[in-house]
């Protein structure tokens, strides 16, 4: 079994082109979201157009209704401190969603799939896998 963390690049790459996610996930995956990404997600089906607002919503809430969502709790909190304190030691700063990505996935002993790998590289106890 493999356990994953989508991040919200890759759920927005997989509504985008119109892919199901059950073709995306093996059957033996065992996969999740951070609490973070369904804010992310919400925001961008908030701000979508009158025309893709409708359709994003819908997208939304079936992300939430069929993939478990981790919460923000103490392990997360103490990873998240970990990262933040890696980043700044290294003077390689990230964004502050992708962060609590990240330690949600390191909490969770998950790895990370993500379009864009560039966020989630070389943090210590973070596996990422390119979703390309």
């Amino acid at each position: 079994m493999t356990r994953l963390l989508f991040d919200t690049t890759f759920l927005i790459d997989a509504e985008r082109s119109g892919d199901d996610l059950d073709d995306l996930i093996d059957d033996d995956d065992d996969v999740a979201i951070a609490a973070v990404t369904v804010a992310e997600l919400r925001v961008g089906a908030l701000l979508a157009n009158r025309k893709r607002k409708a359709t994003r919503t819908v997208y939304v809430e079936d992300i939430i209704a069929t993939v478990p969502v981790l919460d923000y709790d103490l392990d997360v909190a103490e990873a998240h401190a970990a990262l933040l304190v890696e980043v700044r030691t290294q003077g390689k700063p990230r964004g502050a969603h992708d962060l609590i990505i990240a330690a949600t996935a390191r909490a969770s002993n998950r790895s990370v799939v993500s379009a864009d790998r560039t966020a989630f590289i070389d943090l210590p106890g973070v596996d990422v896998r390119s979703s390309d």
